[in-house]
């Protein structure tokens, strides 16, 4: 049973590839500061190594 974790969005989709801004509206993260309660799962922790200069673990939750 996978954990929960809490992920900030901290940079700007603005003048970034089209993929960076799919990924963070994957995470269901928009606009700068919000912060989203995700399971901790394989992919989404993909996504995160993806985009790491738009955002930030801050709880992780087991």
């Amino acid at each position: 049973m996978p954990g929960k974790i809490r992920v900030k969005q901290i940079g700007s989709p603005v003048r970034r590839p089209a993929n960076q801004r799919r990924m963070l509206a994957g995470l269901g993260l928009n606009k700068m500061n919000r912060v989203r309660e995700l399971e901790d799962t394989p992919a989404i922790r993909g996504v995160i190594r993806k985009i790491p200069h738009l955002v930030q673990i801050v709880d992780k939750d087991n």
